[in-house]
C-alpha cells in the first residue's frame, strides 16, 4: 500500500477525534499568551501518542514542542491556538491547531519509525504577541528542514501574501502651562503629535504598494485647561518586505525628530512589541501541498495581484526555514476573517471537510520532505536565493 494511501486511511480513522479537538478549542477561546487549556489539550494529545513533549519553551508559559524520531531531516508543524478578544476563533486558529496536530499524529503513525523527526511546535500569541518570532530567537526552529502550516480563509491560495509589520510608540514631551494664564510658557506636546500625524499622512500618499502607516493617539493630555506636556501615539507600519519596513521605520523616526525640533519638544521613538517579517514562500513545498490537496477537490491558485492579507509571525520562521502558509477557504470570498461570521464558519461542516483534507495534504507533504533529499535541497536553495 502506498504511503499516501496509508496517510489517507489514517486521517479517516482519526477524523472524529481531530474535529473534536477543533470544536473544543472553538468553544473555549483563549487570547494571546493565556492559552493554557489549549496548550494542555494539544500537548497532552501528542504526549499520549508517544511524542516527547517539552512545555514552556522559549520562556513562554503556553508554548511547547512535541518530538517523535531523531536526527535530520526535521519537519515541523506550527500550531496556532490563540483567539481574538471578543471574537473568539474568528481567525480560525482552532483549525490551524487541529490540522498541525493531526498531520503530526498521522505522519508519525504511518511512517513506522523511519529516519528523521516529526516536530509539532505550539506557537502562542500569533495575534500580536509574536510567539513564533520569540521562538525563532530562542532557537526552537534551529535544525528544522521545513515548517508546514495552513490558514483558513476566504480564498483558496497556494501561498500567503503576508507583509512585514511592526508598531512604534512615539512620545513627545513639552511644558505644561495654563492656556490663558501663561500661554507663552507652554510647549504643546499634543500639537507636536498632531503635526506628526500630518507628516505621516503626507508620507502615506507616496508610499509604494503594500506599505502603509496608521496611527492612533494613546495619550493626549489630562485637561482642556492645561497645555499638554506629554502626548503619545502608536503607529502601525507595514511594508512588502522586511527591508522596506526598516526603511519606513526610519522615515517615521526622521519625521518625529523633525517635528520635535520645529516645535521645541523632545521625542522618543521606540518599537512597541515584536516585529513580524514578511513571508517567504517555499514554492517547491507549496506546489507539493497544492498537488496533494487537489486530490480532495480543492484547487489552489496564485494570490490575486495587489491583495495583501495582513501579517503573521510565520514570516519570521520563513526567513530561516523553508515554509508554507497556504490559505484554504472555509467561507465565500465576500466574507472576511476577524468577524463573527468567520468565527461561525470555523465551526461549520465546511470547516470540518477542509480540516481533514488539509491534514492529509500536510502529512503527505511532510512525508515528501522526509523522504526526498532533492526536494529538501530545492527548498533550501530557494530560501537562500530569497535572502533567507
Amino acid at each position: 500500500m502506498s504511503l499516501y494511501r496509508r496517510i489517507g486511511e489514517e486521517v479517516a480513522r482519526r477524523a472524529d477525534a481531530l474535529w473534536s479537538v477543533a470544536s473544543t478549542l472553538h468553544a473555549d477561546p483563549e487570547t494571546a499568551f493565556a492559552e493554557h487549556r489549549a496548550a494542555a489539550l494539544l500537548s497532552g494529545e501528542l504526549e499520549g501518542a508517544g511524542f516527547e513533549v517539552r512545555r514552556e519553551v522559549a520562556g513562554l508559559p503556553t508554548a511547547f514542542t512535541a518530538r517523535s524520531g531523531r536526527g535530520r531531516p526535521v519537519v515541523a508543524f506550527p500550531l496556532e491556538y490563540d483567539a481574538l478578544p471578543g471574537l473568539g476563533h474568528a481567525c480560525g486558529h482552532n483549525l490551524i491547531a487541529a490540522a498541525g496536530l493531526g498531520a503530526a499524529l498521522v505522519l508519525d503513525a504511518v511512517r513506522d519509525g523511519g529516519e528523521g523527526t516529526v516536530l509539532a511546535v505550539g506557537t502562542p500569541a500569533e495575534e500580536g504577541g509574536g510567539g513564533k518570532a520569540l521562538e525563532v530567537e530562542a532557537g526552537v526552529f534551529d535544525g528544522v528542514d521545513a515548517a508546514l502550516m495552513f490558514h483558513p480563509g476566504v480564498y483558496d491560495w497556494v501561498r500567503a501574501p503576508l507583509t512585514a509589520q511592526e508598531q512604534y510608540r512615539v512620545a513627545f514631551r513639552g511644558r505644561a502651562a495654563h492656556p490663558t494664564g501663561n500661554p507663552t510658557e507652554g510647549i504643546d506636546a499634543l500639537a507636536a503629535l498632531i503635526e506628526l500625524f500630518n507628516v505621516v499622512s503626507s508620507l502615506g500618499r507616496r508610499l509604494p504598494q503594500g506599505s502603509h502607516a496608521q496611527g492612533i493617539i494613546t495619550h493626549g493630555g489630562t485637561a482642556t485647561n492645561i497645555v499638554p506636556e506629554y502626548a503619545e501615539g502608536r503607529f502601525g507600519l507595514r511594508a512588502l518586505t522586511t527591508a522596506a519596513l526598516d526603511e519606513l521605520a526610519g522615515q517615521l523616526r526622521t519625521a518625529a525628530e523633525g517635528v520635535a525640533r520645529a516645535t521645541g519638544t523632545t521625542v522618543t521613538v521606540e518599537r512597541a512589541g515584536v516585529r513580524y517579517e514578511h513571508f517567504r514562500d517555499s514554492s517547491a513545498l507549496s506546489e507539493r501541498f497544492a498537488g496533494h490537496l487537489d486530490r480532495a477537490g480543492i484547487a489552489l491558485t496564485a494570490p490575486a495581484p495587489g491583495v495583501y492579507l495582513g501579517s503573521s509571525d510565520i514570516g519570521n520562521v520563513s526567513g530561516r526555514v523553508p515554509a508554507i502558509h497556504p490559505f484554504v477557504a472555509i467561507m465565500g470570498a465576500g466574507g472576511s476573517d476577524h468577524t463573527p461570521e468567520f468565527a461561525e464558519a470555523a465551526a461549520s461542516q465546511r470547516a470540518r471537510r477542509v480540516l481533514l483534507a488539509v491534514v492529509e495534504a500536510l502529512a503527505c507533504t511532510a512525508a515528501d520532505v522526509l523522504g526526498d533529499a532533492g526536494l529538501r535541497g530545492l527548498a533550501w536553495a530557494e530560501l537562500r536565493q530569497a535572502g533567507g
